[in-house]
């Protein structure tokens, strides 16, 4: 499960990518309670929401030059430069080097073998997100890769992660979990996907997936639609895990929403 005790390889930061700032800041806001801080000009303009005053997630305006609209996953690195020549060593790429962002942390952006994005946050004083796991924030990360033992060997020779297969309920196949080294089964955090699984997700090509906590699935996803987003896989429910579903915000950028197994039972 992911928790702010951050481990080395585990999810600690997200953020958006957006055209319009002012756009996403009403959906979000609207679809999870969060408020907007917009960043000043040595952060570039980078903006962080927040959670009852915790960081929940970054935001910074992109242009079409830049890329699409869409969400990023960061992973916690001890040494952002070590991490960029393994990444190079394992096939990837590094499309931006390990940078310093104040005295806050240092940050680098990759792209593993099959061209999936995804980042690393080095801390500094900020250690990462303040709020995962609860109700408007980040709970899990899936990664839809073309081959999912490549992506495997490729994150444990950047990230050291461990990987275990926990069968589908009623049989039916399995779902490979990923968890930071030597913290066991409540060290998961994610999961590989094939990604011709869910035919939504294929149209994308490789690429990461953020999950966020909500109290109602069916609720957020409607807020969802009312806000502007839309829906791009239809709420499911699975034994065990709870009911999710896929979603896009107004200008496209594509999240998922769960209501945990885990968090109805607690």
């Amino acid at each position: 499960m992911l928790t702010t005790r951050y481990a080395d390889g585990a999810p600690n930061w997200t953020d958006l990518g957006t055209p319009d700032i002012d756009r996403a800041v009403a959906f979000y806001t609207g679809l999870f309670g969060w408020e907007y801080s917009a960043g000043g000009p040595e952060t570039g303009g980078y903006g962080t929401f927040t959670l009852d005053g915790k960081t929940a997630a970054g935001a910074m305006t992109v242009t079409e030059k830049q890329g699409e609209p869409s969400w990023s996953v960061y992973f916690r690195s001890p040494d952002a430069d070590a991490t960029a020549r393994a990444v190079e060593r394992a096939g990837g790429t590094v499309p931006f080097a390990p940078t310093d962002v104040l005295d806050l942390g240092r940050m680098a952006g990759f792209r593993d073998r099959a061209g999936a994005f995804f980042g690393i946050w080095q801390p500094g004083r900020n250690p990462g997100l303040g709020a995962v796991g609860v109700p408007g924030s980040l709970c899990w990360a899936e990664l839809y890769t073309p081959d999912v033992p490549a992506a495997a060997a490729f994150y444990d020779a950047v990230f050291g992660w461990e990987t275990a297969l926990t069968p589908f309920p009623g049989g039916g196949g399995s779902y490979t979990v990923i968890r930071t080294r030597g913290g066991g089964q409540e060290a998961g955090f994610g999961g590989l996907v094939p990604l011709n699984a869910v035919a939504t997700r294929a149209v994308a090509g490789s690429h990461w997936l953020p999950y966020f906590e909500v109290e109602d699935c069916d609720a957020a996803v409607a807020r969802v639609e009312r806000l502007g987003g839309k829906l791009t896989l239809e709420p499911m429910e699975m034994e065990g895990v709870g009911e999710f579903a896929h979603v896009a915000d107004p200008d496209g950028a594509e999240f998922a929403l769960i209501k945990s197994a885990s968090a109805s039972q607690s």
